[in-house]
C-alpha cells in the first residue's frame, strides 16, 4: 500500500543530454534550452532529479560561460540546502568545478552562500498585512550553517581570491538593525566564523561587526535603556499586584521592603539593547574562544587577536564620542593578562602624549586610561601607581612649558589634553586611593605627597574649573582629609566666575551653567546590558556608594603635626561662609543599579553643600 500510494521518482527527462541542449542553443536552437531551465525552476523537482542533473552539469562546466549565466542563476537558486545529504554532496562538487573552471560566476556562488548566513524568511499575513522575517523554528538552520561554510570552504580552496571578492558580500549583505534578534546573531556568528578558516578576513570582519555595534550603542543612550527597564519594571509589578489580589495584606506587607521588582526575564525591554546585549554576548564567547585552547590561554593566539581589536579600537572606538558598551571588548581582552592590560595603558598613553594627534583624540585617549585604571580589577596597584607617576609627570613638564608663557590662563582648546589627564589622575585617586594607603599609611602618603597635587591644582590653568565637579568635589575631599591639598578656596573662587547662560523658553527663562566644558565622558561607566553584563562583572570596580559614617569621615583631615599658625579655617574647625553650592553628580560613581549620564552630556544634577 504504500508503495502504491507514494508518488514515482520524477526522473524524466525531455530534450537529451546537456552537451546537446547547450550546442543546440548556441546554433540558435532554444526550444531545448527553455524546456531545461523550465524543469530546473520546478518547485516539485525531486532529490534523484537534481542529482542527475549536477552530475551533467559538472561534466559540463567549461560550457557554462558567461553567456549561460542566466541558467547558472537558475542552478544557484535551487533548494539544495534542505535536501537529502546525496544532493548537498553532488551540490558541493558543482560549486567547486563550477568555480575553478569559470571564475566570473564567483560572485553569484558567493552570494548565494552569504544569503544562508541567516535563516530563511517566511511571510506571516496580520490584517492583509504581509510581514516577513525569519523562521526561527527551523530546527535544521544549525546543520545548514555548517554545510554554507564547507560550500565557502569548498569555494575558497579552489579559488584563492576569494577573500576579495567576499567581504564586499559581506557588507551588502550585512541585516538591517531592525531585523529581528535571531538574524542578527545568526549572521554575526557566522561572520565570525568565517574568521576561523579565512584569517586574512578577521580584521575586516571584525571592523565591519564593531561598527554596526557601534551605531546601535550610539543610537540607544544608557539614559533611554534605564528608563525602559523601570518602565517594564514597573509594569511588572502592576500585573503581579493584580493577579496576587488586593486583600493579601501579608505579601503587601513583604513587598514594601522591596523598592525595585528585579524582573525574572534576561530580555532587555529596549529592542536595541537587546540586539546590541546579543551581540556583544557572541562578541565576548568569540573572544574568550579565540584566545583559549582547551580552557588554557594561547598566548600567540591573544596576541594576534588583541592586536586587531587594538586596530579597531583606533579606528572605530576612540574616535566616537560616548558609546557605553561596545568599547568593553579591549577592557575583556586585556583582563586574559596583565601584560595585555599594561600594552593597552602604554598605547593610550602614546595617543595622549603625542602633539600630532588631533586634540579631541587625546583628551578621549585620557578619559579612556583614567576610567580603565579605576574600573579595572585586574589592574594591581604598582601598575597604578607606574601609571600616575607617567601622567603627573607629564603634567608637572606641561606646566613647566606653559604655566608663565602667553598661554598660561584656563581655555580648553589651548589645553584640553592636560584638563583631561588631570581628571584622569583625579578620577583614578578617587577610585584607588584606600589601596595607595593600605597597609601602610605613612608610605601611602608619602607616596602621594611626592606627586605634588597642589602645584597641578594651584597652576593658572586651573584644572579644577574646567573638570568635571563631581570628580572634583570626591578628589577635594579626599586630598583634603590626607592633607595633600586644600581645593576648597579655588572651587568657591571658580563658582564665582561661572557665567550662568540663560536661555528662554515657553516654560520661562531657565538658568544654565555649563559644568562639563571638556565634553567628557568616562568609558568604563558601569556596563548594563544584562546577558553580557555576566562577563564583565567579576572583572569590574563598582563604585561603593558612600555612607553616612563615609561622608562624615571625608571631613575629618589626618593629622600630621601642622603648624599651628597655619592658615586653615577647616583645621581651625570654622565653616566657610559660602552662599554658593557646589555641584556633586553621582554620575559616573553609581552601581549597576543606576548608571551615569555623564556619556550624555553634563552631570546630573544633585546639589550639597561644602564639607564642613
Amino acid at each position: 500500500d504504500e508503495f502504491i500510494s507514494s508518488p514515482p521518482r520524477k526522473t524524466v527527462r525531455f530534450g537529451g543530454t546537456l552537451t546537446e541542449i547547450l550546442l543546440k542553443y548556441e546554433k540558435g536552437d532554444t526550444t531545448d534550452f527553455e524546456l531545461l531551465k523550465h524543469q530546473l525552476s520546478d518547485p516539485d523537482i525531486k532529490d534523484a532529479q537534481i542529482i542527475n542533473w549536477l552530475h551533467e552539469f559538472r561534466a559540463s562546466v567549461a560550457y557554462l560561460t558567461k553567456e549561460l549565466g542566466q541558467l547558472v542563476n537558475i542552478l544557484l537558486k535551487l533548494p539544495w540546502l534542505q535536501r537529502s545529504r546525496e544532493v548537498v554532496e553532488e551540490y558541493l562538487g558543482f560549486l567547486g568545478n563550477l568555480v575553478s573552471a569559470q571564475t566570473v560566476h564567483l560572485r553569484p556562488c558567493l552570494r548565494m552562500i552569504v544569503a544562508q548566513f541567516v535563516p530563511p524568511r517566511i511571510t506571516i499575513r496580520e490584517d492583509d498585512v504581509d510581514i516577513s522575517d525569519s523562521d526561527d523554528d527551523d530546527e535544521n538552520i544549525s546543520a545548514n550553517f555548517d554545510t554554507c561554510h564547507r560550500a565557502l570552504q569548498t569555494v575558497a580552496r579552489y579559488v584563492p581570491s576569494t577573500p576579495q571578492f567576499l567581504m564586499p558580500i559581506l557588507v551588502e549583505f550585512f541585516p538591517f538593525i531592525n531585523k529581528s534578534e535571531r538574524t542578527l546573531e545568526c549572521y554575526v556568528h557566522n561572520l565570525l566564523r568565517v574568521t576561523v578558516y579565512l584569517p586574512s578576513l578577521r580584521l575586516q570582519i571584525l571592523e565591519l561587526i564593531i561598527e554596526k555595534l557601534l551605531k546601535l550603542d550610539v543610537t540607544t543612550p544608557q539614559q533611554d535603556i534605564e528608563d525602559a527597564e523601570e518602565t517594564a519594571n514597573n509594569c511588572a509589578s502592576e500585573e503581579k499586584s493584580t493577579e496576587e489580589g488586593l486583600f493579601d495584606m501579608e505579601e503587601d506587607e513583604d513587598r514594601k521592603g522591596n523598592k525595585v521588582v528585579s524582573p525574572t526575564t534576561e530580555r532587555m525591554a529596549h529592542p536595541l539593547a537587546e540586539r546590541l546585549d546579543i551581540l556583544m554576548t557572541i562578541l565576548f564567547s568569540y573572544i574568550r574562544d579565540v584566545c583559549h585552547l582547551d580552557g588554557k590561554l594561547d598566548i600567540s593566539n591573544t596576541k594576534d587577536l588583541y592586536r586587531d581589536l587594538v586596530s579597531v579600537f583606533d579606528k572605530l572606538i576612540l574616535p566616537t564620542h560616548a558609546s557605553c558598551h561596545v568599547q568593553y571588548f579591549m577592557f575583556y581582552i586585556c583582563s586574559f593578562k596583565l601584560g595585555l592590560a599594561e600594552a593597552f595603558l602604554d598605547h593610550l598613553w602614546k595617543k595622549l602624549q603625542d602633539p600630532n594627534n588631533p586634540s579631541v583624540i587625546r583628551q578621549t585617549a585620557g578619559s579612556y586610561i583614567g576610567s580603565f585604571l579605576a574600573r579595572a580589577k585586574f589592574i594591581p596597584i604598582v601598575t597604578v601607581k607606574a601609571c600616575l607617576d607617567l601622567l603627573v609627570n607629564w603634567l608637572h613638564k606641561y606646566i613647566d612649558n606653559q604655566d608663565k608663557g602667553a598661554n598660561a590662563y584656563c581655555d580648553v582648546a589651548l589645553h584640553g589634553p592636560f584638563y583631561s589627564t588631570c581628571q584622569a589622575v583625579f578620577y583614578t585617586l578617587i577610585f584607588r586611593h584606600k589601596q595607595l594607603l593600605d597597609g601602610n599609611l605613612r608610605k601611602g602618603l608619602s607616596y602621594l605627597q611626592s606627586l605634588n597635587f597642589e602645584r597641578i591644582v594651584m597652576c593658572q590653568l586651573n584644572p579644577l574649573k574646567i573638570c568635571i565637579p563631581s570628580v572634583v568635589n570626591l578628589f577635594a575631599a579626599i586630598t583634603r582629609k590626607y592633607q595633600l591639598v586644600f581645593c576648597y578656596t579655588i572651587i568657591e573662587r571658580n563658582n564665582r566666575q561661572f557665567i550662568p547662560v540663560v536661555r528662554s523658553g515657553t516654560g520661562g527663562d531657565l538658568v544654565q551653567t555649563c559644568t562639563n566644558p571638556l565634553d567628557s565622558f568616562f568609558p568604563f561607566d558601569p556596563y548594563i546590558l544584562k546577558r553580557s553584563k555576566k562577563t564583565i562583572d567579576p572583572m569590574y570596580q563598582f563604585w561603593e556608594e558612600l555612607s553616612a559614617e563615609d561622608l562624615e569621615d571625608l571631613k575629618k583631615p589626618i593629622k600630621k603635626g601642622t603648624s599651628e599658625d597655619e592658615d586653615d579655617d577647616f583645621l581651625k574647625g570654622e565653616t566657610p561662609q559660602n552662599d554658593g553650592v557646589v555641584e556633586i553628580a553621582p554620575n559616573s560613581y553609581e552601581s549597576n543599579t543606576r548608571s551615569p549620564v555623564s556619556s550624555i552630556g553634563s552631570p546630573a544634577d544633585c546639589y550639597v553643600p561644602y564639607p564642613l
